[in-house]
């Protein structure tokens, strides 16, 4: 692989740490260092996650941080729940952010797929 950046679950993963970013400044300012903190270290790990794997050595270990990534995907997803269960997001706002969530699930789960048979 020549590099990680021209993926295209990194990159729909980027996306979705900016859609986090776009929503959370619009959340009450006493939530900083909960929820805002929350949210936005789980959106980061994804592509974090995704790349550092991808710079290790064996399948197996790139496959280990591929899945702390989804794992931070679901943790998002249940932040993202909470906040428009705390009236922090609206309807609209959750739907895109689920949406773009379940997209970068879909393409790591074929991500994780690529990398278990070779």
């Amino acid at each position: 692989m020549n590099s990680y950046i021209e993926l295209d679950v990194w990159l729909e993963s980027r996306k979705l740490v900016k859609m986090i970013y776009e929503a959370c400044s619009t959340f009450p300012s006493e939530e900083k260092f909960g929820l805002i903190s929350q949210i936005k270290r789980s959106g980061i790990s994804v592509p974090s996650n995704i790349a550092e794997g991808c710079g290790r050595q064996t399948s197996k270990d790139t496959i280990h941080f591929l899945h702390i990534a989804k794992g931070s995907l679901f943790e998002l997803e249940t932040q993202v729940y909470l906040a428009n269960d705390l009236n922090f997001l609206n309807e609209e706002m959750l739907n895109t952010i689920l949406t773009q969530i379940t997209s970068c699930k879909k393409l790591l789960n074929g991500f994780i797929n690529y990398y278990r048979k070779k």
